[in-house]
């Protein structure tokens, strides 16, 4: 008998939100805490012994944060708009543009003006990132580079030296930038003092 297509996708649930949760860099313990589902319970639901419900759901798109649609891949209907939500850190602002877990992520950054440039801070950690400037001017410092890049100039650069981004000239920074789940929770996850990335190279 041919399964249905209900259950492919109620079968797609559990490696979703266990690749959701990894790359949100939250343990079951945590999780369970947060949703008040046990640990058990979490953990046959992402390994597919425990077939997903509205119930076990629910509190796991509240703490994620993503639409319910998003944890069982259901297709989209309706409105084509895409809702975004700004994240703001350190007074950093990232627009996400990929809303699927897991995978190399897409956001908007935007730096503020500032009366004064910070002083560069750079920062290291796992990963790969590229970046591509909309608009204003870009300080970007990779190891002993310390570079200006105008609208139009990408980079892209290993994560593992130290790295920071800033605006070169007080004024707002635009751009696109890419990176993987290490890049994901140093800039948009935890509390960092600015932005950074590293071994930088034009294109």
């Amino acid at each position: 008998m041919d399964r249905k297509p209900d259950d492919d996708i109620l079968n797609a649930v559990g490696p979703r939100l266990r690749a959701l949760r990894r790359d949100r860099g939250i343990t079951l313990a945590d999780l369970a805490a947060t949703t008040g589902v046990s640990e058990s319970t979490l953990s046959r639901l992402e390994s597919g012994q425990r077939r997903a419900t509205l119930e076990l759901l629910l509190p796991l798109a509240r703490t994620y944060d993503v639409p319910l649609d998003d944890l069982v891949g259901a297709p989209r209907t309706g409105d084509p708009r895409i809702h975004l939500k700004p994240i703001r850190r350190s007074g950093m602002i990232f627009v996400p543009l990929s809303r699927r877990p897991g995978g190399v992520h897409a956001f908007k950054m935007i730096i503020p003006a500032r009366p004064e440039p910070l002083e560069p801070t750079p920062q290291t950690h796992e990963g790969y990132e590229w970046l591509y400037v909309l608009s204003g001017r870009l300080r970007l410092v990779v190891g002993e580079r310390d570079l200006t890049l105008p609208p139009g100039e990408a980079a892209e650069f290993d994560t593992s030296s130290p790295h920071w981004l800033g605006t070169a000239d007080g004024g707002v920074v635009e751009l696109l930038i890419l990176f993987g789940q290490q890049g994901l929770r140093s800039h948009v996850r935890t509390d960092r003092p600015s932005w950074h990335s590293s071994d930088a190279s034009r294109s």
